[in-house]
């Protein structure tokens, strides 16, 4: 069931994307390659997971590509020198989503004896690509300035 409601979602998004809010995609500041976050992922994926096996290696390479997926829109923002508040609020809550993550694997680490280091490694990379995101963010966007990066 959850899958189903995954996928629902992903589809709802991707019409939403390219339907109702396609004037707001800006193509001239959209360069980032994709390609080379795609292509070393998935080499990843299948050198370093758990059993390899096809369902281990798309959930690993999911994992992998989720820890740095957040690089087009930095990579925007940084080349455009700014951010809408409510793509900065988005940003946010998306690293400070995945920072929880930290606490739940200490929780787990300690009281269900469990670790999983490939999910442990992309979320700390994941992190620490969002570190200086969250220092513009608490800097500006909460004292109630707009987001502005040095272009």
């Amino acid at each position: 069931f959850v899958q189903i409601v995954y996928i629902a979602c992903s589809y709802a998004t991707a019409w939403l994307i390219y339907s109702k809010f396609k004037a707001t995609y800006d193509g001239n500041h959209d360069t980032f390659r994709v390609e080379f976050l795609v292509i070393p992922t998935a080499l990843l994926s299948f050198l370093v997971n758990h059993d390899f096996s096809p369902l281990e290696i798309l959930w690993t390479f999911s994992i992998y590509l989720e820890s740095v997926a957040i690089l087009p829109q930095l990579f925007m923002v940084s080349k455009t020198g700014e951010a809408e508040t409510i793509t900065s609020h988005y940003l946010f809550a998306l690293g400070l989503y995945r920072t929880l993550y930290l606490f739940n694997w200490i929780w787990r680490y300690y009281f269900e004896n469990f670790f999983d280091l490939i999910a442990i490694v992309a979320g700390i990379v994941q992190t620490i690509l969002y570190c200086d995101f969250f220092y513009l963010y608490i800097t500006k966007v909460l004292k109630g300035k707009k987001l502005s990066l040095p272009a």
